[in-house]
């Protein structure tokens, strides 16, 4: 029962914490834009950096105890799905397509590495 409850707590923190960090990196980044004059082609890799670090900083700060991989994997794809919600309703548009999926799948991957690492630190 407490392991559960445990669970649901680290994970909450973990996606607030890796929203505030996305929505603080993707405003800075956007004053960055508008005051210098930055290239197209630099808004999507930095964009996808953002939101790797929010996932592995929301997942290092929230995994605790054991099962590090099991639970990173899980609260990254949980953070990846809650930050896709969250920024397409700030942007008024849904798209699901392959790009989601693979997004997806790299919050599980940096989650789980995060978890790893999270449990693992002295």
């Amino acid at each position: 029962m407490f392991e559960s409850k445990n669970v649901f707590i680290s994970l909450l923190k973990a996606v607030v914490i890796a929203l505030l960090f996305s929505l603080i990196g993707v405003l800075v980044f956007a004053l960055i834009i508008s005051v210098c004059s930055l290239d197209d082609l630099v808004i999507k890799p930095v964009n996808y950096l953002i939101k790797c670090l929010s996932v592995f900083l929301g997942c290092f700060m929230s995994v605790k105890g054991e099962k590090g991989l099991i639970k990173g994997a899980f609260f990254g794809a949980v953070i990846s799905i809650i930050c896709y919600v969250v920024f397409s309703l700030i942007s008024g548009s849904f798209v699901f397509n392959v790009a989601l999926v693979w997004e997806i799948l790299l919050g599980v991957a940096i989650g789980a590495v995060a978890g790893v690492i999270a449990v693992n630190k002295k």
